[in-house]
């Protein structure tokens, strides 16, 4: 009851309250870790935490090297610039990194398709292209545009 008062009127006055005391208790037990542990149990769980933050961090590590992998085989197929970063993350995966089964056939089919149509898609377009009438197709263009402007009072 005492303390109360005392605490209440040096809260009144403006007074700061003193900190708790810090260190071990007086009464020598030993201080009390979270949910009861005894400090053997509780360094086994640090120890468990510690190993599986560990092992997530190396899986995550490789998923990301996964990526950098497909993207290098992306850009050395669209013949684009490489980027440092992926080697970097190469690196910290520990070097070389097979593409997984999924998406290799992913790049992989995508550059059989590029080449079935490649040489060939490009010959077939250009023969279309010399077929087109030309001409018919500007004149189907102007007057296209010219119905627009009889019936937009705008243009």
């Amino acid at each position: 009851m005492a303390t109360f008062f005392t605490a209440a009127l040096k809260s009144f006055r403006g007074a700061k309250e003193e900190p708790p005391p810090k260190g071990p208790p007086k009464d020598g037990k030993a201080a009390t870790l979270p949910n009861g542990m005894a400090r053997e149990e509780f360094e086994e769980y640090q120890r468990q935490l510690l190993e599986e933050k560990i092992e997530r961090d190396k899986a995550f590590a490789q998923r990301k090297a996964e990526r950098a992998t497909v993207r290098m085989h992306l850009r050395d197929k669209y013949h684009l610039a490489q980027d440092e970063r992926d080697d970097a993350q190469l690196h910290v995966a520990g070097g070389a990194v097979e593409l997984p089964e999924e998406l290799a056939a992913m790049v992989y089919s995508e550059e059989e398709e590029e080449d079935e149509d490649g040489a060939t898609g490009t010959f077939t377009f250009l023969t279309k292209l010399r077929e087109l009438d030309l001409p018919a197709l500007r004149d189907r263009a102007l007057g296209g545009v010219d119905e627009v402007k009889e019936k937009c009072a705008v243009m």
